[in-house]
């Protein structure tokens, strides 16, 4: 049932299943002319062979709000994968561009920038994001950036949409958007959100009591979306994580750098499906249990550099308190699904909060070690002020490629 809460000074955009696509792109439409926004789309060389990338693409060649697109190809070593991936984003047209992050012509400037000791020597999705948002800042017509992963199952234009409009609007002036969903077929999914995030925010102010930044992170429906958009500014300001705590690192960037009713988070009136990760209990650094640890750790960093004093008797507390939190959380997630008729396993899911709870130990043992870390990229501000023309080059690079490979 549709809902106007507010609980929070994050604003909550809700979808009242009152209005037609049509109308809210055609007020994008007119908002982007003066409001130039621009698409960031990673993908890896496995992503852009299945499925939902192809539709993703189709849905995209009829986006006239976008100036420009970016398609970050990493994990791609071979020349054949960006031919491929050049074949696919053709119908795109001009204002979409292929940064490929394996190949001899950017390669070459992440090494120039990690042998100046700019923290990017860690592949990924983070840093293939951080790229992407080197490429828009090039354009001073781009007044902010929007991401999405691609391998949404279910995607149309309507997810871009209201992702988009929050951004571009002249009567709001929000600097950071994010996506929440619903994700369930025939049972539950998103169970990173669910049996951790959610649980972990109650025992967390359990254990250390109010804190702003948790206040913040809780505000989120589902802090874990992939999905946002954030104004050129705060993109300059902010650092990215290169591990699987880049959600939440981005949210305790955008926390550090804007002010909370700059923020909003948006219904993108759909139930969500992509692929999903195995769980893998008894292998920490893989799957769910890798992605856990680093979203830990970046949690708890962030409250440690925010004041907050960790002993290794703080982090005991919180795995007790973090189990009661998730064993009551799976009681009420077990009544909805009773009442949804959807597939429940409660003894999987008991099997994953112990899994979670194990992660808690570990990542609190590796703050305890480590609190400042060393996972973040720098910001673009830095990489601004020691090269300044860094933007522009990765522009060349892209044309060099396109003119080299297409």
């Amino acid at each position: 049932m549709p809902d106007f809460a507010q609980p929070s000074a994050v604003s909550t955009i809700h979808d009242l299943g009152i209005v037609h696509t049509d109308e809210i792109e055609a007020k994008l439409v007119k908002a982007s002319q003066t409001y130039g926004l621009g698409l960031v789309l990673p993908v890896t060389a496995s992503d852009m062979r299945a499925e939902p990338f192809a539709k993703i693409v189709d849905e995209l060649a009829g986006a006239e709000f976008l100036k420009s697109i970016v398609v970050v190809l990493n994990r791609a070593p071979e020349e054949s994968d960006y031919r491929e991936a050049a074949q696919l984003v053709a119908p795109l047209g001009e204002r979409a561009e292929i940064l490929w992050t394996d190949g001899p012509t950017v390669a070459p400037m992440v090494d120039e920038l990690v042998a100046e000791d700019f923290n990017l020597d860690t592949p990924g999705k983070g840093r293939a994001v951080w790229l992407a948002f080197g490429y828009l800042l090039a354009d001073k017509d781009l007044k902010a950036f929007v991401l999405h992963d691609c391998d949404i199952v279910n995607y149309d234009r309507e997810i871009l949409v209201r992702l988009c409009l929050p951004m571009a609007h002249p009567s709001l002036d929000f600097d950071f958007c994010k996506a929440y969903y619903a994700r369930c077929t025939t049972k539950m999914h998103g169970r990173v959100v669910r049996l951790l995030m959610t649980p972990l925010m109650r025992a967390l102010h359990t254990v250390i009591g109010e804190d702003e930044f948790l206040s913040f992170l809780s505000a989120f429906r589902y802090p874990l979306a992939g999905e946002f958009g954030i104004s050129s500014g705060l993109a300059r300001s902010n650092r990215i994580p290169c591990d699987w705590g880049l959600e939440v690192g981005t949210l305790a960037e955008v926390f550090r750098n804007t002010s909370p009713k700059r923020v909003c988070q948006v219904d993108l009136g759909r139930l969500y499906e992509h692929k999903h990760q195995p769980l893998s209990l008894n292998e920490p650094d893989k799957g769910l249990m890798k992605m856990t640890g680093d979203i830990l750790t970046s949690i708890f960093r962030t409250l440690a550099s925010r004041g907050s004093v960790f002993s290794p008797g703080h982090f005991i507390s919180l795995r007790a308190a973090y189990l009661r939190c998730a064993q009551d959380a799976i009681r009420q997630y077990h009544a909805d699904a009773l009442m949804n008729c959807l597939d429940f396993d409660r003894h999987s899911e008991e099997q994953a909060i112990e899994g979670f709870a194990e992660q808690i130990t570990a990542a609190g043992t590796a703050v305890h070690d480590d609190p400042s870390g060393g996972d973040a990229l720098p910001t673009w501000t830095r990489v601004l002020a020691a090269k300044p023309d860094f933007p522009h080059r990765l522009r060349e690079a892209a044309t060099a490629d396109h003119e080299r490979l297409s």
